[in-house]
């Protein structure tokens, strides 16, 4: 029988491997979403960043939320997570100054995935990004995200959407899924025909992994989203023994 040490004489838990970072924020949050638990099938620690609203965070820009993030991440770090993520892609703003602040890794945003994207792409190739709002995404969040701009990127967003602009950005209480899925295939559709030298989708925004198959099946083309990233980084903090023959 293997023998345990105690990590941390407050805590009187153990065994969430990741720490989610959620805004103040109110709509439905559906299987795939960041938001939703049943999505991962390891735990989950959530954490809502107080005075973080959607609007002030795509439109505002404002760096005083940095401090609420900070202390946001340091109480996840506390409470035993192994590793600390977003839930809004628009969080790359704060991915140095949290990461800075902590001792394990964070990765606040989907858009880091961008420059690993671009190292496994044919160079001629572009990397799609479906975002929420493409009016709302800046150089600052690209330069946070460590994308530059010889990375070959196309932007398309979702904010002319209405039951994706309604529901979310707009946060009226109810979300039509079925809806949602065949409006962001249809931003994706248009993206391909537009710019057929997209070689690969990535999701922006966390509430899009749900309709991340829809999007393939559409496009042909492979989807990174906040979940592969999710997916990634936790099977680094928590790696799992092999088992088999030869």
């Amino acid at each position: 029988m293997a023998i345990y040490k105690l990590k941390n004489s407050t805590r009187c838990w153990d065994g969430e491997s990741i720490g989610i970072l959620i805004l103040d924020a109110h709509y439905p949050c559906v299987p795939g979403n960041v938001g939703n638990a049943t999505t991962f099938d390891f735990p989950v620690r959530y954490k809502k960043v107080k005075g973080a609203s959607i609007y002030r965070l795509l439109n505002q820009r404002d760096p005083s939320l940095v401090k609420p993030f900070i202390e946001a991440a340091l109480e996840l770090e506390a409470e035993g997570v192994r590793a600390i993520t977003g839930a809004c892609g628009f969080m790359a703003l704060f991915q140095e100054e949290v990461a800075e602040a902590l001792k394990i890794p964070v990765f606040l945003s989907s858009l880091l995935q961008v420059p690993f994207i671009r190292r496994i792409l044919n160079p001629s190739l572009k990397i799609g990004i479906i975002t929420a709002n493409s009016t709302c995404l800046t150089d600052k969040h690209f330069h946070a995200a460590g994308i530059t701009c010889d990375m070959n990127i196309v932007i398309k967003g979702m904010e002319e959407k209405d039951e994706f602009r309604t529901a979310i950005l707009e946060e009226k209480g109810t979300l039509d899924s079925d809806k949602i899925e065949k409006e962001v295939v249809e931003v994706a559709e248009t993206m391909i025909k537009e710019h057929p030298e997209v070689g690969a989708i990535l999701l922006e925004c966390s509430d899009l992994p749900p309709y991340a198959k829809a999007v393939q099946e559409s496009t042909g083309r492979p989807v990174f989203d906040f979940i592969t990233m999710i997916r990634f980084v936790h099977t680094a903090v928590v790696q799992q023994g092999y088992h088999g023959f030869i």
